[in-house]
């Protein structure tokens, strides 16, 4: 089956052409309303919602996080206490205060397992809802398209013809555009928004320098024949989406001044902590409210702020002491995380906004005690565990407020409601109004649809 035939998308190059390219760089409201129209005639129309999805990368430890076994035996149940929140029933780690306060704007679902205990597979079937079979271990090829991918993929352009796919301040590296080819991976961002000077590369132009942007852009499309027959792998095609992006955000009105965290409030600034995951907290919030659809923010590495703690979540003994490093990473996270859920309900986007919270997977309950191979001191971690995790989900006009979900009494395996990585992704789909029945085509032109499996948790949006 044809994509255009589901749904338009990203508008092809003689189409941006005409609709003005090479003068402004920017879609003419008539273009807009027309890709619009043909998405509703298509069955797909586009809703005013968006998605922020906050990565973990290495895997948290549901068991230090969100699943604390206070009563299991001391060798399962790890340092920290239990805390209970504002709502009964539901507590988090001692170490997240701030999540107890908002715990009405929240819901934990602590019954989601995988069989993939590798990152780069783990990480892809979160992503993808798809696993990736044999060789692909080791040569880490991504077949399937990420979440994102398919939201660029299956929906029009944001508003104002913005991409509707952003990495703040990359994509997750196992993850990405698979079958759809290149032109689907995200506008990234490629810098830190905590650094004083920060500026996103390639929006950097001032405004009186886009008379010169324009005679470049003319003079680059005379070579344009030339260079595309050159092309044999879709290279071209993507820096033509990816440059027309860059031009999108560098005239734009809105979504400039979203990146520019100079003319922040230097409170608002604090209030989400000034680390890298803060402040990307922070970008992901005003960038949804530009008008960007689906932003994947990196929520990995506290170590400009936690000096000595990995820059990932990945908390083998071997690596680091996982309960030193928790004490240092865990409070600038919940500061994070709280600040953007407040300020999701309190700027009216919590109907608006979906805020997904997750990893590839969990930690193994029992922790486990080896010599560091930096320090050859014996410490405390936990291995990886695709069999039980922890996700965090606010917003998107859901139900919030609850657990969703519960494991066994040592954190080891759901013990009711078992959801899948697909139940996950069919919730979030079901939100952007995508439909996960339509397909796209690998490289042998074989359609495969969005999801194989899945459907949207009844206890989130019944």
């Amino acid at each position: 089956m044809e994509k255009e035939a589901l749904c338009p998308g990203p508008m092809g190059r003689r189409q941006f052409l005409r609709a003005g390219v090479a003068g402004l760089g920017a879609l003419r409201l008539a273009d807009l309303l027309r890709l619009r129209a043909q998405a509703t005639a298509a069955g797909s129309p586009r809703r005013d919602t968006a998605c922020i999805f906050v990565w973990l990368d290495g895997g948290p430890s549901h068991l230090e996080t969100y699943d604390l076994k206070p009563e299991a035996p001391a060798e399962y149940r790890g340092l920290f206490l239990p805390i209970r929140t504002k709502v009964p029933g539901i507590d988090v780690c001692e170490l997240l205060p701030r999540h107890a306060q908002v715990a009405d704007k929240f819901t934990l679902i602590r019954s989601c397992s995988h069989g993939e205990a590798d990152h780069a597979r783990g990480a892809q079937y979160m992503l993808s809802g798809r696993t990736s079979p044999g060789l692909e271990l080791r040569e880490r090829t991504i077949r399937y398209p990420d979440v994102g991918s398919i939201v660029k993929w299956a929906c029009p352009p944001a508003r104002d013809g913005l991409p509707n796919y952003l990495g703040i301040p990359r994509r997750q590296e196992s993850a990405g555009p698979g079958y759809l080819g290149m032109k689907y991976e995200p506008f990234e961002v490629l810098a830190n928004p905590n650094n004083p000077d920060f500026q996103v590369p390639n929006l950097g132009l001032p405004a009186a320098g886009t008379d010169r942007l324009r005679d470049r852009m003319a003079l680059l499309r005379n070579f344009d024949d030339m260079r595309r027959s050159l092309d044999q792998r879709g290279i071209m095609e993507a820096m033509d989406s990816y440059n027309r992006e860059a031009i999108q955000l560098l005239t734009g009105g809105e979504a400039r001044k979203a990146f520019d965290l100079s003319c922040v409030d230097p409170r608002e600034r604090d209030r989400y902590g000034r680390s890298q995951v803060g402040q990307n907290m922070l970008l992901a919030r005003r960038l949804v409210e530009s008008g960007i659809g689906f932003v994947h923010v990196d929520g990995r590495n506290f170590s400009d702020v936690a000096p000595g703690t990995k820059s990932d979540w990945d908390d083998h003994a071997v690596h680091i002491n996982i309960f030193e490093a928790m004490q240092n990473r865990l409070p600038w996270f919940d500061q994070a995380i709280s600040a953007l859920i407040e300020d999701l309900y309190q700027r009216g986007l919590d109907k608006k906004v979906l805020l997904v919270v997750t990893g590839e997977f969990g930690r193994s309950p029992r922790v486990n005690s080896k010599r560091s191979l930096l320090t050859n001191v014996v410490q405390p971690g936990r291995e990886h565990w695709p069999s039980a995790m922890s996700i965090l989900v606010s917003g998107g006009g859901l139900r919030m407020g609850q657990v969703i979900g519960s494991t066994t009494a040592r954190g080891e395996t759901p013990k009711d409601l078992p959801l899948r990585p697909e139940d996950i992704l069919a919730t979030v789909y079901n939100y952007l109004g995508i439909d996960t029945a339509q397909e796209y085509l690998d490289h042998s032109g074989r359609p495969l649809a969005i999801l194989s499996d899945g459907a949207p948790i009844p206890a989130l949006v019944g």
